[in-house]
Order: structure tokens, then C-alpha cells, then sequence
């Protein structure tokens, strides 16, 4: 795994499509913190999970200084569907199906399910510092108390 960008190194600048057709890629957050959250798919229910906990949070990571996030695979017209049902704050952002920011950092990676292999995005958080330098990496994450404990290390940054 040490070919991927780890703590320290800078962060790949690769954009991104957002919901509204626009492009988003990391340098845009240049001087402000970024959490970049990266979960396999909308609505299912540990990423719709996710995505609510890192929105209750949005004004808090602000008065943090720090902007939030949210990656998958998905296209930007089912990031819409996804962001109005679930009355979502926290950005979103549609990685490109190759050689992503995703792929980029190793978490669109080979995954198993009922002996089946696939490639699947592994949950994983970046905190990204003010000058677009890796800070800290939550790989596998597990959804419950996550946003809090990125709350926390952004705070401390």
C-alpha cells in the first residue's frame, strides 16, 4: 500500500463531477481544511448513515475551518436524488469510473462478497491541512461515532 499517498505527502489533484454538472478537485480548498469522505454507494443504509451523521456536523467542521466532501462512483443525477431525500448538507462529488481521485489514493480497491471479488470503494476519510497535505487517514471506517471523531481531529489540526 505504500505506493498511495499517505500522512504528509500532498493530496492527488484530481477533479471530480459535482451534482450540478460543476467539477470540484481538492486544490479548490486551498488555505481551509477539507474532510474527504469516500463511501461505496447512495442510499444504502451505512453510507445514508454516514452521509446524515457528516451533515448534522456541517456548521460545526465550518466553524472549524474545515469544508466537508462525500465521494462515491455514483453519477451526479443520483448524488441529487440522494442529497434531496435525505436533506444531506455535506457536499457531493462523483469520482471518475477511472483513475479517480479514488484510485489515486488506493480505496477504489478489489472487494469480496458471498465469494464474489469486485472492485468496490472501501470506506475511508482524508483530513487534508490548510496547505493540500494529507493530516490524517481513517481507513475501513466504521460508521458510528465517525463523524464525531473526524470533528475532533479537525479541531486539533
Amino acid at each position: 500500500m505504500s505506493d498511495f499517498p499517505s500522512v504528509g505527502d500532498a493530496i492527488p489533484d484530481i477533479a471530480m463531477e459535482t451534482p450540478d454538472g460543476g467539477t470540484v478537485k481538492p486544490s479548490d480548498f486551498k488555505g481551509e481544511k477539507l474532510v474527504i469522505f469516500f463511501y461505496p454507494k447512495d442510499d444504502t443504509p451505512g453510507c445514508t448513515t454516514e452521509n446524515k451523521d457528516f451533515s448534522a456536523l456541517v456548521d460545526e467542521f465550518a466553524a472549524a475551518g474545515t469544508r466537508l466532501l462525500g465521494v462515491s462512483k455514483d453519477p451526479a443525477k443520483k448524488h441529487q436524488k440522494f442529497i434531496a431525500k435525505h436533506d444531506l448538507k455535506a457536499p457531493l462529488a462523483s469520482d471518475p469510473e477511472e483513475a479517480g481521485l479514488a484510485d489515486a489514493l488506493g480505496v477504489w480497491a478489489e472487494k469480496q462478497m458471498y465469494g464474489k471479488t469486485y472492485m468496490g470503494m472501501v470506506r475511508s476519510t482524508y483530513l487534508i491541512d490548510t496547505d493540500g497535505k494529507i493530516a490524517q487517514v481513517w481507513s475501513k471506517v466504521k460508521v458510528k461515532g465517525h463523524a464525531e471523531e473526524v470533528l475532533a481531529a479537525a479541531k486539533a489540526l
